[in-house]
């Protein structure tokens, strides 16, 4: 691995990739592409938001080109965010405004919000080699939640990232929306699809579907 630099959130210290991380040579060429035409986005991989000491995680895919890519913030700046965020506050996941921005004033409350690829990927697609690679953060970030009771997987591809962290297999744990999967000796884990634009315009996620898993997750 290369150098993690430790980042202070809530007290104590969690490894995130470098800003310069070279890990993934196909997305570390794409962040310098994107430090040129965006010279004031974030352009860099995207740390966790929220405490440590969080009882429910939140894995998300990657970060968006003009979502979190631009803020430094996971889902904020995006159409993922502007159903997750609102969402969160509902059921007592957070409080505050959410305006798109990392500086809003929104405070998690027993949650914390992570992706399972910290850079923003071409198309937003990030490889099998990079989702794999990445997911050795992924393993560290749950390790190091001391109170975690429950994952919340966004997608396909966060629910096998998780699964791959924990070293457990996704056969024994089909992906389906609204699924909840108690795992040996772990976290609950728990599947939504992802609270993208394009689910939630072609109506494969509505804000009804997305409610219920939270609804699930606080009982």
């Amino acid at each position: 691995m290369t150098d993690r630099p430790e980042a202070q959130r809530g007290g104590e210290a969690v490894p995130n990739p470098s800003r310069d991380c070279p890990l993934c040579p196909r997305l570390a060429a794409f962040r310098a592409t994107n430090r040129a035409r965006f010279p004031d986005f974030h352009n860099a991989p995207v740390p966790a938001f929220g405490a440590p000491d969080a009882a429910l995680l939140i894995v998300g895919l990657a970060p968006g080109l003009k979502g979190a890519n631009r803020t430094g913030r996971p889902f904020t700046g995006d159409a993922a965010g502007d159903l997750l965020y609102p969402t969160l506050a509902k059921f007592g996941f957070g409080h505050g405004p959410y305006q798109q921005r990392p500086d809003d004033g929104f405070r998690l409350i027993g949650c914390r919000i992570t992706n399972a690829v910290r850079c923003v990927p071409p198309q937003n697609k990030p490889t099998a080699a990079e989702i794999k690679t990445c997911g050795a953060f992924l393993a560290t970030e749950i390790r190091a939640l001391p109170k975690l009771r429950a994952v919340l997987a966004l997608g396909g591809i966060a629910h096998g990232a998780v699964l791959a962290a924990l070293a457990l297999r996704k056969s024994h744990y089909p992906f389906a929306h609204g699924a909840l999967h108690a795992l040996p000796g772990g976290p609950l884990l728990a599947d939504s699809y992802h609270c993208s634009r394009y689910n939630t315009n072609t109506r494969r996620l509505t804000p009804e579907m997305f409610e219920a898993v939270f609804a699930a997750l606080a009982r």
